[in-house]
Parts: C-alpha cells; sequence; structure tokens
C-alpha cells in the first residue's frame, strides 16, 4: 500500500491496463498533451506566488488550507477517478494525525467556469478505500497487464499506441 500513488488509484478507476502499465513502470505520458496540461496548470499556480503543492510520503497534494485538503483538475471528465485519489491523500493526512475534507477545483474548458465537488473521509469511504488498495496491489503485482478495452476515452489516451497500435 506505500507505494500507490494518486496517480495510480485514479488510473484503477479510469483504466486497469493504464493503472496496471503505470505502476509498472512502463510509461508514455511523456507526449500526452493532457499530461502536458496538468504540469502547466501546476506551473502558472507557482508562477502566481501560489506554489503550494506538497509530498508527503509518496504521495503529492495540490494544497491544503485551513479546512482543506484541495486537488485541482483540468476537467471534471473522471469525477469518480479524482474522488478516491482525493480519499487517498485525505486517508495519508489522517494517518499523520492530520483530519481535513476535500476539495477537488475542475478547471472547466472553454471559459465555463470552476466546478467543486466536496468529500470526506468518513468509516464506510475508508473501508471501501483500504479494499481498493488491497485491489490495486494485486493488479499490479501481476505478471502481465489487463487486456485492454476499446473505449472512446482511449483515443486521447497517452497509451493507446501500445494498447491497440
Amino acid at each position: 500500500m506505500k507505494n500507490i500513488t494518486g496517480t495510480i488509484i485514479n488510473y484503477y478507476f479510469h483504466c486497469k491496463t493504464q493503472c496496471w502499465l503505470h505502476a509498472n513502470r512502463i510509461n508514455l505520458e511523456d507526449n500526452s498533451e493532457d499530461v502536458r496540461i496538468g504540469k502547466v496548470l501546476h506551473e502558472i499556480s507557482e508562477k502566481k506566488g501560489k506554489k503550494t503543492e506538497i509530498s508527503i510520503d509518496n504521495i503529492k497534494i495540490d494544497k491544503i488550507t485551513r479546512d482543506y485538503l484541495v486537488e485541482v483538475k483540468k476537467s471534471d471528465s473522471d469525477r469518480e477517478a479524482v474522488k478516491w485519489q482525493v480519499l487517498l491523500y485525505l486517508y495519508k493526512l489522517k494517518q499523520k494525525g492530520v483530519i481535513k475534507k476535500g476539495k477537488i477545483e475542475y478547471i472547466e474548458k472553454r471559459g465555463k467556469g470552476k466546478k467543486i465537488d466536496y468529500i470526506e473521509l468518513d468509516e464506510v469511504n475508508e473501508k471501501e478505500l483500504l479494499e481498493v488498495l488491497e485491489n490495486i496491489e494485486e493488479l499490479i503485482a501481476k505478471k502481465y497487464s489487463p487486456k485492454p478495452i476499446l473505449e472512446k476515452k482511449c483515443k486521447k489516451c497517452a497509451y493507446y499506441e501500445y494498447c491497440f497500435i
């Protein structure tokens, strides 16, 4: 469970093949437009004097305020994956004695404004999170990646050529 990052848990909900590949250090994201956009968003925050990213163990949290752990995403296209990413971060903070609520800020495309989701690590979420983490460990320990399933979202994925060409 120690080596599971926010990216890995996010990928687990987004695509099991992507999760396995990334966790097993097959990284094809250097050419991904979406990954570049995410990095640019972080750079813009740093240039505005808002360098707030915090590294704890193997996770990187975008920002912590008095009440919230804040995760910033460029779009809300995979809210479920981001929810579990934030739950992992809240759990890691809780293990360090820091109790926060989660706040997910989506910077929408085409100037539609910001969307915000709130989440808390309650008993139910924590129990389910621990099960998810076990499932991820089992998945990434397998000798081979799961067979990819072609979906509409695959065309934008950094691993598309690896999986389907």
